[in-house]
């Protein structure tokens, strides 16, 4: 089935065609392919990654390859991405956050990957912001909050911590996702 875009919300999916939208249990859903990318090409990218394999592939074929892997919106990824790092691989904060999605070791070490690995890193960070929006059920808000304050930020405000850099990071990448999906 084709459709321009889909969102999970609250343990539901909307699948919007056109102006309308379909929307059914998260639970039915087995995979997202993209138009753009056959989806043998794209699965055999997402194998690769899971391997441990090394593709030569850009920021962006790295984004859209995890995005594809864990059921994630592309653009989501790629936003969290640009946000985190500015697609630059050798990105390291003053806070030691690592790479691509800027993993803290700690995140890595219990990821079991090699933040310093592109490939690796993504891969990583895609899966660990899918894990953040299952336990915050869907919701893009507290998952992204807790992608750059922590977990135990946002569990200790029951929502987004009153961080200036946190609500800044929230309102960017979701305004930049809508915009571009």
């Amino acid at each position: 089935m084709h459709v321009d875009r889909h969102e999970a919300v609250a343990g539901k999916v909307k699948l919007y065609i056109g102006e309308g939208f379909s929307e059914l249990d998260a639970s039915m859903v087995t995979a997202f392919e993209p138009d753009g990318l056959p989806a043998a090409a794209s699965t055999a990218i997402a194998e690769g990654l899971a391997a441990g394999a090394k593709p030569n592939l850009s920021p962006r074929e790295l984004a859209d390859a995890a995005a594809d892997k864990y059921g994630l919106p592309r653009q989501l990824v790629r936003s969290v991405m640009a946000a985190e790092s500015g697609f630059q691989a050798q990105a390291k904060s003053a806070k030691g956050a690592i790479g691509l999605m800027q993993l803290m070791p700690e995140t890595a070490q219990a990821l079991g990957v090699d933040p310093y690995d592109p490939a690796q890193n993504v891969d990583a960070g895609a899966r660990y912001l899918r894990d953040l929006l299952n336990q915050y059920n869907y919701g893009l808000w507290h998952a992204l909050a807790a992608y750059n304050a922590g977990p135990g930020a946002v569990d200790k405000y029951q929502g987004i911590p009153p961080y200036a850099e946190t609500i800044r990071y929230v309102e960017r990448i979701d305004r930049e996702y809508r915009q571009n999906q």
